[in-house]
């Protein structure tokens, strides 16, 4: 999957369902994806509004998550 600012949280998160244990062991702001409210939220949520919400640049974000993935394809 080609991630880029405009990929919906929902849709990484439908594929790779253990990546957002990975995202919040990130960085702190990033608990918050754990709160029933952004929950909902992530439904239409994309890289780019996260990043806005965490005030993380989103290409840290995108790198960070493409090394994740493959971390986890090597395993």
């Amino acid at each position: 999957m080609n991630i880029t600012r405009d990929t919906k949280a929902v849709d990484l998160f439908a594929k790779y369902p253990w990546l957002k244990d990975h995202l919040i062991k990130m960085d702190d702001k990033l608990k918050k994806l754990n709160s029933p409210l952004v929950k909902i939220m992530l439904r239409k949520a994309t890289i780019k509004d996260i990043s806005v919400k965490t005030g993380i640049n989103e290409d840290i974000i995108i790198s960070k998550l493409t090394e994740i993935i493959r971390a986890h394809k090597k395993i």
